[in-house]
């Protein structure tokens, strides 16, 4: 059924290329091929979440970065490749597709783009080789204790003092801040008015004085979160992106890159190892679970339609609330396939073919939380229905 499936899917993207993106899809296979080793591969199998461990992602990106790789949707001007959509499509597909490990998404896909927009000049020059290279590695201090979901509420203070800021709170659920060098931060400058209207992007040297990252241990048992707290932690003004007080427009910013993005190649590839393990062990042949991985197969397939449809879509109207509508079907139908998986592991024993099924299972419920929760984006999605009817 799978290899049946991705046989036909093939066949049909074949028809929908220019000659030019086959000859590139075929680069890219060659290049996976070659470069991709089988212990990169395996790490990918086993991962719980989109957070390689950096041993595995930095080598992997070195190797994309001196291809000129590493940063595919960057702009070229600031050392992306200069793809086009379908390109960059092809290339999420085929490393999806090969199992090759995902970079980290902090730098390349966050910070980068904020940086591209509201940095200066300097910013720009310094901070964008080293996401390309790894030689930065960065964390987003955006969660605190008491502000999760209602980020605005964050208490997190940064009182000026002359050319720095002056830092004292801590920040929580801190991704790979054990790892990172750099964080990019939401800090409170002023407490008076609106709660968005007090808050200020920073940019912060991991190894400042009075940083302290302590470890959170997930119901997986993996350290991937920590906590990290700040106490009078000098910031120079000139690592602020934006102004002052005007913070909350740089993460909305930073969100749109957040939420959006292409789900289905990660989908499609996550569920070739479903219907291998299924097949192998006998339980596709149970009543009904045909029709479920159909159902799942025919969910990612639709959602790769939609990311298709979107490559030629302009950015307003319908592309304006894509993010939204992406996140949602994109994290809830990774948590039904992670359930199916964790159901095949625990009825068939298949450690060797789904060894990561039960901490995925755990890691990924907050899928649907991180980024902004999906009924927070049902409601953009509610709003945009009701505000085009009037």
């Amino acid at each position: 059924m799978a290899h049946g499936r991705v046989r036909a899917t093939l066949l049909i993207m074949d028809h929908l290329l220019s000659a030019d993106d086959r000859a590139f899809r075929d680069e890219v296979r060659q290049f996976l091929q070659t470069e991709l080793l089988p212990e990169a591969r395996r790490a990918t199998r086993l991962a719980t979440s989109v957070f390689t461990h950096p041993e595995i992602s930095l080598p992997w990106q070195a190797k994309l970065a001196a291809r000129g790789w590493a940063a595919p949707d960057w702009p070229e001007q600031f050392g992306g490749p200069g793809w086009s959509d379908v390109q960059r499509f092809i290339f999420a597909d085929e490393c999806a597709r090969a199992q090759a490990p995902t970079l980290a998404p902090m730098g390349l896909k966050m910070v980068a783009p904020v940086i591209m927009h509201y940095g200066s000049e300097e910013q720009r020059e310094t901070l964008l080789p080293r996401i390309i290279s790894g030689e930065d590695y960065w964390c987003q201090g955006y969660s605190e204790p008491a502000s999760g979901s209602d980020l605005a509420s964050l208490r997190l203070r940064a009182d000026r003092d002359g050319d720095h800021y002056v830092l004292n709170g801590s920040k929580i659920w801190t991704t790979h801040a054990h790892f990172a060098n750099r964080m990019f931060c939401l800090v409170r400058t002023n407490s008076e008015g609106r709660p968005q209207s007090g808050i200020t992007f920073l940019l912060v040297d991991m190894t400042t004085p009075g940083i302290s990252v302590a470890p959170i241990t997930t119901l997986a048992g993996e350290h991937e979160f920590n906590q990290v707290f700040f106490d009078d932690v000098r910031v120079p003004v000139g690592d602020r992106l934006g102004a002052e007080n005007d913070g909350w427009t740089v993460a909305k910013h930073l969100l749109t890159f957040e939420r959006s993005g292409r789900y289905s190649p990660g989908l499609r590839a996550h569920l070739a190892l479903i219907q291998e393990a299924a097949e192998q062990t006998g339980w596709i042949d149970l009543p009904g679970n045909r029709e479920r991985l159909a159902r799942e197969a025919i969910a990612a397939d639709g959602l790769r339609a939609i990311e298709l449809a979107g490559l030629y879509a302009d950015s307003g109207g319908a592309g304006a609330i894509r993010p939204s509508m992406l996140k949602i079907l994109g994290t809830e139908a990774s948590q039904r396939l992670d359930l199916l998986a964790l159901e095949i592991a625990a009825e068939r024993e298949v450690d060797e073919v789904l060894p990561s099924a039960m901490p995925r299972f755990l890691n990924n419920r907050a899928a649907t939380i991180y980024g902004g929760s999906n009924e927070i984006q049902r409601d953009i999605l509610a709003r945009a229905v009701v505000d085009a009817a009037l």
